[in-house]
């Protein structure tokens, strides 16, 4: 019975949390090889704090760094948008303009724009999901073209497209030559989501940051690349509000 007991408590997982304001937010700890101190960050939506930590730092001096920024953190916290769940008569973003939600639960399922709407059917329960597949489906198909004119402006060949949910990153090319875009930069402005694509096709010709990096940018953005990435900092968080 006593081995029972302590195998029972070895796979018990330790949770740690934090308060912010009238909040309490899970602590989600990391641990990086290569990293030489902590790094402390909330997710993007809003739904834990995250910190980032050498493999041979301590869990409570971890805990104790994130507790001794909890101003910084509630400040941050209160940036984020509230989760506003799509709903009838509501609004999504597509392209950077809202689009409003016209639901019947007889029109069909698939959801189809239609000037400033977006009609769609079925049962009312499942509308988030729909309409997040339909911005899927949109955001794939608009990745594909805007990769395809930069590395034709690049003289390369297509690669393949795929979307990413990734929590912190709008983009990212593997060493494979594949390139992956996140979906919610289908409801950023245009000049918003091309600016990621021509940064990932970039990084296919140059796999760093240096001043030929960006000298390459420059030459395949057609807008000014200071703008989009002003507006994904000032703005990028609330691509996070609609969709879970």
């Amino acid at each position: 019975m006593i081995d029972w007991l302590r195998r029972a408590e070895t796979k018990t997982p330790v949770t740690h949390e934090i308060e912010l304001g009238d909040q309490t937010l899970p602590i989600a700890l990391r641990r990086m090889k290569n990293a030489k101190r902590l790094t402390l960050r909330l997710a993007p939506d809003g739904s834990e704090v995250r910190i980032s930590m050498p493999a041979w730092a301590r869990t409570g001096e971890a805990i104790n760094f994130a507790r001794s920024r909890t101003e910084w953190l509630t400040e941050q916290l209160a940036r984020i948008p509230r989760r506003c769940v799509p709903q009838p008569g509501g609004e999504i973003l597509f392209r950077g303009e809202p689009l409003v939600v016209d639901w019947s639960q007889d029109a069909p399922r698939r959801p189809r724009k239609i000037g400033e709407q977006i009609q769609i059917g079925g049962p009312e329960n499942a509308l988030e999901k729909r309409l997040k597949s339909w911005l899927e489906r949109e955001a794939l198909a608009l990745f594909e073209q805007d990769v395809s004119d930069y590395c034709e402006r690049a003289k390369l060949e297509k690669v393949p497209v795929g979307l990413s949910r990734a929590q912190k990153r709008w983009g990212s090319c593997s060493e494979k030559s594949r390139i992956r875009i996140n979906w919610r930069l289908v409801q950023a402005p245009d000049f918003v989501r091309r600016s990621v694509a021509a940064h990932e096709v970039t990084h296919l010709i140059h796999f760093d940051h240096s001043p030929a990096f960006y000298a390459l940018l420059d030459d395949l953005y057609e807008e000014d690349i200071s703008r989009a990435d002003r507006w994904l900092k000032e703005q990028g968080r609330t691509l996070y509000a609609s969709f879970g």
